[in-house]
């Protein structure tokens, strides 16, 4: 299995992702959004780098659940309710995504949204991953 990072030198240097991943594999795996839900289904975390370190977590539960490494991710998107608090706490949500999925970063986009399922998660995370 391979994943590589494409980032052209004609393109904006990427911070915090990827511009492509290509892939080659034998097993997909996709990963549903996942929030800041605890084992009791209680959002945890009051503020937005708390959920996203929450729902980070679970996102590399399901992740290594089936199968999987955060090396393996090729897609993730993010989803939240406040893109001005994740633009504002920039630098510590990738501290949190280095201390939870490394330094490689897959393919990322960011999505403003009104609400989330849950009305007081602030972040969801969804992705798919090439397994060997």
């Amino acid at each position: 299995m391979t994943l590589d990072r494409v980032n052209p030198a004609e393109l904006s240097p990427p911070t915090g992702f990827s511009h492509a991943v290509t892939a080659e594999g034998s097993r997909l795996v996709f990963l549903a959004g996942q929030t800041a839900l605890n084992r009791d289904g209680k959002i945890i975390g009051d503020d937005l780098p708390a959920q996203f370190a929450q729902a980070l977590t679970n996102l590399r539960t399901a992740l290594h659940a089936s199968g999987g490494a955060p090396e393996h991710l090729a897609r993730v998107t993010v989803y939240t309710t406040d893109v001005a608090a994740y633009r504002a706490h920039t630098r510590e949500l990738g501290r949190v995504w280095r201390d939870h999925m490394g330094r490689d970063y897959p393919a990322m986009a960011l999505i403003g949204v009104v609400r989330l399922w849950d009305e007081t998660a602030l972040v969801e995370l969804d992705g798919m991953a090439v397994l060997p």
